[in-house]
C-alpha cells in the first residue's frame, strides 16, 4: 500500500511539473513574440530620442517623426518667411529628424545648432524640437539676409560658417560643404514635390466638399 500511495504522489507531482514547464514556456513564447514586434516597429521614442545617433533610423521611424514636426515646421518657417520645404530639407540632410543626433563637432538636435549658436539664439535645450527648429530657422533667415538672398551661400554659412564663405568670396571650396549644398536641393525638390501635391489634394477636397 506504501510504494503505491508513493507511486501515485510522484505521478501527481511529475505531472504538477510538466503542467509548470508547459505554462513557463508558453509565457516565453509570448513574451518573445511581443520583443519582436517592439523590435520591428520601433517608436518614435526609442527610434529618435537616442543620443548620439546620426542618420541610422528607419525610413517608418523618420516618416513618423517628419508627420509629428511638420507643424512646428510649418509655423517657424511662416513666422520667418522661409520656405518651409527648404526647411524640411534642412532638417532631413543635417541629422535624418534625429532629434537627439550630436556630430563630431557638438553640434545637436534636428537642425544641429552649435551650443554658441544656440545660446546666442536662445535656445535653452538644443534637444527640444521645437526650440531646436525655431532657432535653426532664425539661423538660416539671418545667414539668407546676410548674403543677400543667397540661398547657396547661406547654407554653405549654415555649413561651413560665415567667416569662411566670406574669406572665399563664395562657396569654400571644400568637398563636405559642396555635397551639403547639393544634398539639401536634391531633398528640397523632394519635399517641395511632397508639398504641392498635398496642398492640390486639400484644394481638390475642399472644392469637391464645396460642390457636393
Amino acid at each position: 500500500m506504501n510504494k503505491k500511495f508513493i507511486l501515485q504522489l510522484l505521478s501527481v507531482e511529475l505531472i504538477r511539473l510538466v503542467f509548470i514547464g508547459l505554462m513557463i514556456l508558453s509565457v516565453s513564447f509570448a513574451y518573445n513574440r511581443n520583443s519582436q514586434k517592439m523590435i520591428s516597429f520601433p517608436s518614435l521614442q526609442g527610434e529618435y530620442f537616442a543620443a548620439g545617433t546620426e542618420h541610422r533610423s528607419s525610413s517608418i521611424g523618420r516618416k513618423k517623426a517628419e508627420r509629428v514636426l511638420h507643424p512646428i515646421v510649418i509655423q517657424a518657417a511662416s513666422r520667418h518667411q522661409v520656405d518651409p520645404a527648404l526647411i524640411k530639407a534642412i532638417i532631413m540632410a543635417e541629422s535624418g529628424y534625429n532629434t537627439r543626433a550630436i556630430s563630431k563637432r557638438g553640434a545637436k538636435g534636428l537642425m544641429q545648432l552649435m551650443p554658441a549658436t544656440a545660446h546666442a539664439l536662445g535656445v535653452e535645450d538644443a534637444f527640444n524640437p521645437k526650440q531646436n527648429i525655431n532657432g535653426g530657422v532664425r539661423y538660416f533667415k539671418q545667414l539668407v539676409i546676410q548674403f543677400d538672398g543667397d540661398v547657396k551661400l547661406a547654407l554653405a554659412a549654415y555649413n561651413a560658417g560665415s567667416r569662411n564663405v566670406r574669406h572665399y568670396q563664395g562657396i569654400p571650396p571644400f568637398k563636405a560643404t559642396r555635397y551639403y549644398i547639393k544634398k539639401v536641393f536634391k531633398y528640397y525638390e523632394i519635399y517641395k514635390d511632397q508639398m504641392a501635391c498635398t496642398e492640390n489634394s486639400i484644394v481638390f477636397l475642399n472644392n469637391s466638399n464645396h460642390y457636393s
